[in-house]
């Protein structure tokens, strides 16, 4: 099933880019396994409108250099010209920054949807790949799994292996294996996150990981982490939430031994274990979130048991939509005030 493209638009204009959730794979995709990850009912607004005065391009109502952001400076250095345009942004995310949930990647996605529109029809993988490069290259490290999932929508499989019907592909660049994306079943259940209050360590955690993939029990793991993600896309084929349960629990555990853990994690972990069918931290961890399945009937009771564990509780799902217009007034999300990356 192919991906429609984005209509081309004229300012003002908003767009909104949903976050994701790594269901199975985090850090074995980088290795070139594969990685199961939804796009959320949650995201990011970014709103162009044309300046009335010069002085270039502006950022919820700072010029956009002065505000430090790596995403930002990257997509204006790939997009010669924009710094100087006469355009102001204003962001608002309904994720928190730094929490694994995608909040980069939304803003990224948003961003570069909102360069590109104004040419006109944009289609959805050169959205996804110019996105994927921006992030890459600010934050040093990463996969396409986040930038696809808010350019695409829906549940999507991201790994190195090509097939018959894959939406896009990303070849092989700058140390990066190459990645295909594909679409999968995305059975519409409720789903729920809890972030830590811990921002993720994605550098650190990654040496980490790193180093327990260069031991004798290195390979072992991440065949068993390509193993459960393979196994949890035929679950979400067959809609069996008790397997799936049972391989984001496998998925964690895979995760503990790799070092990507946080104290703060396992204790949101172990308060949602009465209440779920499964529960694993989502994204590269040291910190950010957990992601759940809840048992039916007792999303309530997960969501304040999250909130007694000191967890900041969001209920979840799927967002069939990626990146797109979304009216011409500004919602006010969560964070309002924040850029991600900040």
């Amino acid at each position: 099933m192919s991906a429609p493209p984005l209509p081309g638009r004229r300012w003002p204009f908003v767009l909104r880019a949903p976050g994701k959730a790594i269901l199975f794979g985090e850090h074995a995709v980088v290795r070139g396994r594969t990685a199961l990850v939804m796009a959320l009912d949650r995201g990011t607004e970014v709103a162009f409108e044309p300046r009335r005065s010069p002085g270039g391009l502006y950022v919820n109502g700072l010029p956009w250099h002065e505000l430090g952001n790596p995403y930002l400076a990257e997509a204006v250095r790939r997009f010669p010209g924009w710094g100087e345009k006469d355009v102001s942004l204003t962001v608002r995310s309904q994720l928190p920054r730094a929490s694994g949930l995608g909040s980069s990647a939304a803003f990224t996605v948003g961003l570069v949807a909102g360069f590109l529109l104004p040419e006109g029809e944009v289609a959805r993988d050169r959205l996804a790949r110019e996105s994927y490069r921006i992030e890459r290259s600010a934050q040093g490290v990463g996969s396409p799994v986040d930038t696809s999932a808010s350019a695409a929508g829906g549940v999507l499989a991201v790994g190195a292996r090509s097939r018959d019907d894959e939406l896009w592909a990303l070849p092989p660049e700058e140390g990066s294996p190459g990645f295909h994306v594909s679409r999968v079943n995305a059975p519409p259940w409720a789903w729920a996150a809890a972030y830590s209050g811990v921002a993720k360590a994605t550098g650190l955690v990654v040496r980490r990981v790193g180093e327990v993939f260069n031991t004798s029990r290195g390979e072992e793991i991440l065949e068993a982490i390509d193993r459960v993600a393979r196994e949890g896309e035929r679950a979400l084929g067959r809609e069996d939430r008790q397997e799936i349960g049972h391989l984001l629990t496998e998925n964690h555990r895979l995760l503990q031994e790799l070092g990507a853990s946080h104290p703060r994690l396992e204790s949101l972990v172990e308060a949602a274990r009465p209440f779920v069918e499964g529960v694993k931290l989502t994204g590269a961890g040291g910190g950010g979130s957990v992601l759940a399945l809840p048992r039916e009937g007792q999303e309530a009771l997960l969501l304040k048991a999250w909130a007694r564990a000191g967890g900041v509780p969001y209920r979840l799902s799927v967002s069939p939509a990626g990146a797109g217009p979304r009216g011409e007034a500004l919602p006010v999300g969560d964070h309002p005030d924040h850029v991600p990356g900040l």
